[in-house]
């Protein structure tokens, strides 16, 4: 086949950093943009040079010329945004979190296999190099038996009680936007999900987490110490520690660097600058999948995609926290 030709449903903030790596690609092609909100899927196409624009979601998951679509839509509008892609018969790339709570993921992916159709969480930081070089040494033996992994993600947003981030009714809070990030990264790390999970948030005002930790558990004895935060600023690195020694991924979401250490040894660093915002690397992954013909990733697996939400959902259910 020839470039996979794009389509992106929403045209917001997320959805605009993921254009700015797609047009880049020499793999694929942005053909068309969804929104609802007059004017913004014209505005959007012009600025990516996108030869479609779409007002109607449907009328857009209808263009024959679509071969796979990144939904950049809110958290709430993935469930229906994915439905209407995979009846469609088109791939979909979906934006974390991938939905609101496993039963819908185990829903949609379900509609995905009963259709035949490729379908992947977008956790772009997977295939980020550093992150990459890191799974690499882990698979090597490089630092022996992974025993403790430390992460975080959390930011200041400022206090905007209308925005998005902090509106429960829209999945507001640290956890589905900050805190998944380190939750994926030990679910990548481990291979498995916890068997025992204690945890922390501060429920702000608006009713949503402005910040929790956790600590989990895994068989075996392995632990994982993670925390996240939208109104709170860390220093959003990962450690993984082993039985001989330990990698550093410096400011993990965004990571351009990362150093193997082990004892009696110069540290092993590995670095390389970006030209992009680094979502062209998961976009990358699923045109690969999609030219061999795969109906999902071995890299971001439905499964675990079903299992992380499934965390997440355990999480929020110590909290008391649901999203009405």
């Amino acid at each position: 086949m020839g470039k996979v030709k794009w389509g992106i449903m929403g045209a917001g903030g997320i959805s605009r950093k993921f254009a700015s790596d797609l047009v880049q690609s020499t793999e694929g092609e942005l053909l068309a943009v969804a929104s609802r909100t007059p004017g913004k899927a014209e505005k959007f196409a012009e600025e990516f040079k996108a030869p479609k624009a779409y007002n109607s979601y449907e009328e857009f998951v209808a263009d024959p010329e679509i071969d796979i679509v990144y939904i950049g839509t809110l958290h709430p509008m993935h469930k229906e945004g994915v439905l209407l892609c995979l009846n469609a018969g088109k791939a979909v790339l979906c934006e974390k979190p991938f939905m609101m709570s496993a039963q819908e993921a185990e829903e949609v992916i379900q509609v995905a296999k009963d259709n035949n159709v490729f379908i992947m969480e977008a956790m772009w930081t997977r295939y980020l190099p550093p992150v990459v070089q890191a799974r690499e040494w882990i698979q090597e033996g490089r630092i022996g038996e992974i025993k403790m992994l430390t992460a975080n993600f959390g930011f200041d947003f400022g206090w905007n009680p209308g925005h998005r981030l902090l509106d429960k009714k829209l999945g507001g809070g640290a956890l589905l936007d900050a805190g998944i990030y380190p939750i994926s990264f030990a679910s990548m790390v481990f291979g498995k999900q916890p068997t025992k999970i204690s945890s922390s948030a501060y429920i702000g005002e608006t009713g949503v987490d402005e910040r929790f930790s956790a600590l989990f558990e895994y068989e075996g004895g392995q632990t994982a110490l993670l925390s996240g935060g939208v109104q709170l600023r860390t220093s959003n690195d990962a450690f993984i520690y082993g039985s001989k020694g330990y990698i550093h991924i410096a400011n993990f979401l965004f990571g351009k660097s990362a150093t193997l250490h082990v004892p009696n040894e110069e540290p092993l660093h590995f670095e390389k600058t970006l030209p992009t915002f680094g979502y062209i690397f998961e976009a990358e992954e699923a045109m690969r999948c999609i030219r061999e013909g795969r109906k999902e990733s071995a890299l971001m697996p439905v499964s675990e995609t079903i299992e992380i939400m499934q965390t997440l959902d355990s999480l929020r259910g110590q909290w008391g926290l649901e999203y009405n």
